[in-house]
């Protein structure tokens, strides 16, 4: 658009306003939601239609509901919202589950609607999580991801190195999984 002087502008509507903020109990039936939309969509050709559509945004509430109830200090999820209030993304993460020595810290799940993909939130919303967990003294992180996700580019752009790889069964489907680890956030992602 161009104003009166022959400017170009771009305006900015609220909902082109991106905010990271902590959840809140509150925030777990729209993070239950952009958790099943993105599973419809990112794994549409990964697994079966069925399987989808009969994904429940009430079970994922109430898991959601548990998890920010019980929030410690190593684990913490943060979510990403337009300038509305709307959640489009959110990202879990924490003390990495299974004791691994090298990476200590686990960015647990990152979802954002297609929608608001490739704008730069997922690099803000793993930076967030990444912080949180320096903060606690934590430096090195992985993530799991499956093999044929798309978004596996997306962690290696942020320096992510495959590090592990493991057979899991979804959906009666046998995939693979692997894991992309930083040994310090530092100077990797932040």
């Amino acid at each position: 658009m161009t104003n009166d002087l022959g400017l170009l502008y771009i305006e900015l509507l609220p909902r082109d306003i991106m905010v990271i903020r902590e959840a809140k109990l509150t925030d777990a039936p729209a993070i239950a939601k952009v958790h099943v939309d993105t599973w419809r969509t990112t794994y549409s050709n990964l697994m079966p239609a069925k399987f989808l559509a009969d994904l429940s945004y009430e079970e994922r509430e109430t898991k959601w509901v548990k998890i920010l109830s019980n929030i410690a200090q190593d684990n913490f999820t943060y979510i990403a919202e337009d300038g509305i209030g709307q959640v489009v993304g959110f990202a879990n993460g924490g003390k990495e589950r299974t004791g691994d020595r090298l990476y200590e810290g686990e960015l647990y799940a990152i979802y954002i609607l297609e929608k608001y993909q490739r704008q730069g939130l997922g690099y803000r919303l793993v930076s967030t999580i990444a912080t949180k967990l320096m903060q606690s003294g934590i430096s090195s992180m992985l993530v799991w991801v499956l093999a044929d996700n798309p978004a596996v580019h997306f962690y290696q752009s942020l320096g992510g190195q495959q590090v592990y790889q493991k057979q899991i069964e979804i959906a009666t489907l046998q995939l693979v999984e692997v894991a992309y680890g930083w040994t310090d956030t530092r100077r990797e992602i932040i």
